[in-house]
């Protein structure tokens, strides 16, 4: 299959997914109890969630057009490994509304749902590492990364992986505080800078992508 076909397919699936993060984005208006601006302010979980699950699916977004430009060739692993990592994309907004539905209380729903929540973007981590892992073998990508430079990108890959395991571990005594480490993730990774990989073969210089 051309990369083409997998890059619009995905890109499709990520239009989707953060498309859909709106829709819990609702008030009861005038017929609702409070004023507007009183609704908004009960409304906030919805729109912390809204901003930080956004942020994440553009960052994925953004991090796998980078990789995906660099492959040779797709085969059938790789169709199946992408699936995995668009499995979680698609349950991103599901798992943000909610986490906003029982949020900010800390009832056993509450940690339930955040436990959730992050179990989601760790399973959205682990299928982009899985991705960044087909590329280190073989002939797959148009510039290999160096050998010695696999296990330090590992690394900085199971960097978000961890957080997330922290912040199911936290929601499990204190759903608001895991719902703060999912957002700094995302915080980290619009300014997290790693240095420029050689230039893709539309001859633009791509960053290392990094989730």
């Amino acid at each position: 299959m051309d990369r083409g076909r997998l890059e619009a397919f995905s890109d499709g699936v990520f239009a989707v997914a953060i498309t859909l993060l709106a829709l819990n984005l609702t008030v009861a208006g005038p017929t609702g109890q409070g004023s507007l601006a009183h609704q908004l302010y009960e409304k906030w979980p919805a729109f912390a969630g809204y901003l930080v699950s956004f942020l994440t699916i553009g960052i994925i977004w953004v991090n796998h057009h980078a990789l995906v430009r660099q492959i040779k060739s797709v085969d059938r692993t790789l169709l199946f490994v992408n699936q995995l990592l668009l499995l979680f994309v698609v349950l991103i907004p599901f798992g943000t509304a909610t986490a906003a539905d029982y949020l900010p209380h800390n009832s056993p729903d509450a940690r339930l749902a955040m436990v959730l929540y992050s179990g989601i973007f760790l399973g959205m981590s682990a299928g982009f590492s899985a991705i960044f892992e087909w590329t280190l073998h073989g002939e797959r990508v148009y510039h290999p990364l160096p050998t010695e430079q696999h296990w330090p990108a590992r690394r900085r890959f199971a960097g978000g992986a961890l957080v997330y395991v922290i912040a199911m571990v936290v929601a499990v005594f204190y759903a608001l505080a895991s719902f703060v480490l999912i957002g700094l993730v995302a915080v980290y990774y619009i300014f997290e800078r790693t240095p420029a990989s050689p230039a893709s073969p539309e001859g633009s210089d791509e960053e290392e992508p990094v989730v």
